[in-house]
C-alpha cells in the first residue's frame, strides 16, 4: 500500500459533488477567565477534549473530496473530532460562519497552493455551509481554480492550484521548466480581498509525478538543484511580488505555515510506531519531541524581510501534536496518508485562527 504524499488533480470536487514592517503572527483579541481582554499567541497551546465538538457534521457537507472524507471511508475511532485547540492563557474564538459571511459580504477569499490548501479550502466551505445550510451556493470549476459562491452573501471562496507558487512552463526544445523567478498568476491573485498562500510539499518531491524536467534560476536552466535552496528562491519570488504588487490596505495576506506529517513514530517519542495508522489521541501537552521541519525557519526568514504585512498562520506545532488527525488508510484513494487531514478535523482549527485574526481590532505582534 503506497504512501500518499500529494495528489491534486482538478477533477470536479463537488460531484454527488497567505524590516519596516515585520512578520506578523495571527493573534486575536480573546477573553480570559477573568473576562479581561488581552493579546495571546494562538499557536502555543495544547489539544483539549471537548464534548461540544466537532463544529459541524461532516457527513452533511457537500464539499469534501474522498481523500479527506475519513468518516465515509470507515475511520473507526471518531474521537479525533472531539479535540479543541486551547492556546495558553486565553480562548480561541469559536468560528461563527454567519458572522464571517456578513463581514465578508461581496468579498473574495482565495486559497493558493498545493493539496494542503485544498484541505484548508474545503474545511472553510464546510464551516460556512454548516452555518447557513439552506443558503444557495454555486460552484465553478476551471483548469486551475474552484470557486464556490454563497449567493445570499456574495462571498466567493476560491481555490487556485499552484504547487510551487512560481511558474512551470513548457519551453520548445527544452521541456517543462520550473521557473523560480517567475509568477505570472499574481495578476489574478491580487484581486482577492483575503489571500492564504501555502507551498513546500512538492519542492522536495522527485518521483515520477514531479511536474517539471528542468529548473531555471536567474536565467540559468539546470537539470536540478538543491530542493531546499529552490524553495527559498521560489518563496523570495513570491515575497517580492507581494511587496511590489499587492495593496495590503485592501488585501489581507496570510501564509499558511508548514503542516506536520506523521510517518515516523520516533518523532513523537514512540520509536516502535511506524506511522499515524491506529493513532487515536493527540500528543499530550504542548511540546513535540522532534524539532521543526526544515522549511519552517526559511518561511520566517523570508517573511521577516518583507516590507508589506503578511500574517503567518503558524500551524506547525499544533499539527505536530495531532498524529491522530490524518486519513491514514481511511480515504478514497486506497493509499496511506499521514500528510493530509480528515475533514472535519484539524484544518477547522486553521480556519478558526484565520477567523480570529480577521476580527476587528485583532491585535498583532511582530517577531
Amino acid at each position: 500500500m503506497g504512501k500518499v504524499v500529494e495528489r491534486f488533480g482538478f477533477v470536479p470536487i463537488f460531484v454527488g459533488i497567505i524590516a519596516s514592517f515585520c512578520l506578523l503572527e495571527a493573534n486575536a483579541e480573546v477573553v480570559t477567565n477573568s473576562t479581561k481582554k488581552k493579546s495571546c499567541d494562538l499557536f502555543e497551546g495544547s489539544w483539549i477534549f471537548d464534548n461540544s465538538y466537532p463544529l459541524y457534521n461532516s457527513t452533511a457537507c457537500p464539499f469534501i473530496r474522498k481523500e479527506f472524507d475519513c468518516i465515509k471511508f470507515g475511520k473507526p475511532n471518531l474521537e479525533y473530532l472531539k479535540y479543541r485547540w486551547q492556546p495558553k492563557g486565553c480562548v480561541l474564538p469559536r468560528f461563527d460562519g454567519k458572522n464571517f459571511l456578513r463581514r465578508f459580504r461581496g468579498k473574495k477569499i482565495m486559497y493558493i497552493g498545493d493539496s494542503l490548501s485544498l484541505n484548508n479550502f474545503e474545511s472553510l466551505l464546510c464551516l460556512l455551509h454548516a452555518a447557513v445550510p439552506n443558503s444557495k451556493f454555486k460552484q465553478e470549476i476551471k483548469k486551475q481554480t474552484v470557486t464556490v459562491t454563497f449567493e445570499d452573501y456574495g462571498v466567493e471562496v476560491i481555490l487556485f492550484h499552484s504547487n510551487y507558487l512560481v511558474d512551470i512552463e513548457v519551453q520548445p526544445n527544452v521541456g517543462r521548466v520550473l521557473k523560480l523567478n517567475s509568477m505570472k498568476y499574481g495578476r489574478i491573485w491580487k484581486n482577492a480581498d483575503v489571500l492564504i498562500f501555502n507551498t513546500w510539499l512538492w519542492y522536495p518531491r522527485s518521483d515520477s509525478k514531479q511536474p517539471w524536467d528542468f529548473v531555471e534560476n536567474n536565467g540559468r536552466i539546470s537539470k536540478d538543484m538543491d530542493r531546499v535552496a529552490a524553495f527559498r528562491v521560489g518563496l523570495n519570488t513570491w515575497a517580492k511580488w507581494v511587496d511590489t504588487d499587492v495593496d495590503t490596505k485592501k488585501t489581507k495576506v496570510f501564509f499558511q505555515g508548514v503542516a506536520a506529517m506523521h510517518y515516523h513514530g520516533s518523532e513523537w517519542g514512540e520509536p516502535k510506531v511506524k506511522n499515524c495508522f491506529n493513532e487515536t489521541t493527540p500528543v499530550k501537552g504542548s511540546t513535540y519531541p522532534s524539532g521543526l521541519p526544515i522549511p519552517v525557519n526559511i518561511v520566517k526568514q523570508v517573511l521577516r524581510k518583507m516590507s508589506k504585512p503578511v500574517y503567518l498562520l503558524d500551524i506547525t506545532k499544533l499539527t505536530q501534536l495531532r498524529k491522530d488527525g490524518h486519513p491514514s488508510i481511511y480515504n478514497g484513494l486506497h493509499g496511506f496518508d499521514c500528510t493530509h487531514w480528515c475533514i472535519g478535523g484539524v484544518p477547522d482549527t486553521w480556519n478558526q485562527i484565520l477567523y480570529a485574526s480577521l476580527l476587528p481590532n485583532s491585535p498583532k505582534h511582530s517577531m
